[in-house]
């Protein structure tokens, strides 16, 4: 089989539709507890802090979910992981629809994210080896499925809850996540031939000789460089809701407003695909950071409301397409047997840095009253990591003879 029949090709694009099938729906531990949390809250009777507890665990199982399942997918394949992940997060929501407490309910919810988890870096590290031209517009479609799944699920889920409550919510999900995605992995059973990692490790292996960095290092910083972009992106995205009620509009205006980020979301993914596919995964971020930046000082004097609609959506044109780059800048740079692993550890890096942004933003809140200095904060961050991307851009361009290519 030659190198041309493997990537690009008609299973190629067969695969990636398959995969964002997979994701749209395993992205869905995401968004469920967000839609059943005012439900969670009225049964037990706990405070909006107490009732956030289970998001907060989903994402924790979520971050150590694409570490621990991105080096499963290197050593088992994509289809057993999705497999193993499906069952967990099934029986996960069984669990959370008899849970006798809020705390009880947060627990669960750690392996109902860590279950998730599989169909995001996991399956973005898996689509990429079935590409080379157009590997940034494949990770870019497999990554829309997150947002896919976050405008699709809700409205799915409301008549559900309205009608039989959050119980019977995790009961129909137990059931769905499993009968929808094991039947779709077992679609994705074929492995990469093995002179197709070869040429992949190759061609990383030059990429890495020249900046100088090691596997390792270069993880680390490409991690720092992820908890600084989402640290920035968390601003918007947490707190736009809360923004919205300080400024007197309402929770509604301001989830009309995080739904047009997350519509400009998917957009921005798939531009900065093909943009990502003519000029790399390193430019790419380094693009859509600058882009972040300028629209976050655009909230510094918006509070209209017509301003911050505009802005809103700026933004999310802005921001959707950085973090899947970031799956491209390993793969560019990285060994190809080692992608998962190392789009895992990238991938846990950005959500912690949502967590901690999303933190931080409240806590500046608190503190001084207003959002204003946690969107100058959310500016630093982020120019933390045009930094470090320019730091990378700037050692990979430079002719660096005194370096062997290591394969």
């Amino acid at each position: 089989m030659s190198e041309q029949l493997v990537f690009d090709s008609r299973y190629s694009w067969t695969r990636l539709a398959v995969t964002l099938a997979i994701a749209t729906i395993g992205n869905v531990g995401m968004w469920s507890v967000i839609v059943i949390m005012p439900a969670v809250q009225a049964e037990f009777a706990v405070s909006r802090g107490g009732a956030s507890l289970p998001y907060a665990l989903t994402m924790l199982g979520f971050a150590l979910g694409n570490l621990v399942l991105g080096r499963a997918v290197d050593r088992f394949g994509i289809t057993l992981t999705l497999v193993g992940a499906s069952l967990l997060t099934g029986l996960g929501y069984l669990a959370a629809a008899a849970s006798p407490s809020v705390l009880i309910l947060s627990l669960v919810h750690v392996a109902i994210g860590l279950g998730s988890a599989a169909s995001f870096g996991p399956l973005l590290a898996d689509i990429s080896h079935w590409f080379h031209r157009r590997r940034g517009i494949a990770v870019a479609v497999a990554a829309s499925g997150n947002y896919l799944s976050g405008a699709i699920w809700p409205i799915v889920l409301a008549g559900v809850l309205a009608q039989h409550g959050w119980r019977a919510v995790c009961v129909v999900l137990a059931v769905l996540v499993v009968v929808l995605v094991i039947p779709l992995a077992m679609l994705l059973r074929r492995r990469v031939p093995e002179f197709s990692m070869s040429a992949a490790s190759e061609f990383s292996a030059i990429n890495r000789a020249a900046c100088g960095f090691s596997p390792r290092l270069l993880a680390w910083i490409l991690a720092l460089a992820g908890v600084a972009c989402c640290v920035a992106m968390s601003m918007p995205q947490v707190h736009i809701v809360a923004l919205c009620v300080d400024l007197g509009y309402g929770p509604a205006v301001g989830a009309e407003m995080l739904s047009l980020m997350l519509l400009g979301g998917v957009v921005s993914r798939l531009v900065s695909g093909l943009l990502a596919d003519r000029l790399g995964g390193v430019r790419t971020v380094l693009i859509g950071s600058v882009l972040q930046m300028l629209a976050l000082f655009l909230y510094l004097p918006a509070d209209g409301l017509t301003s911050l609609y505009v802005v809103s959506l700026v933004f999310g044109l802005a921001q959707g397409g950085i973090v899947p780059a970031y799956a491209l800048i390993v793969r560019e740079y990285m060994p190809a047997r080692e992608a998962g692993r190392w789009v895992g550890f990238v991938i846990m890096a950005t959500i912690l840095g949502m967590a901690l942004g999303g933190w931080m933003s409240g806590w500046i809140h608190d503190v001084t009253g207003s959002y204003r200095l946690a969107f100058i904060n959310g500016i630093v961050w982020n120019g933390l990591n045009i930094a470090i991307m320019l730091l990378i851009l700037s050692r990979t361009i430079r002719p660096r003879t005194d370096r062997a290519v290591a394969a």
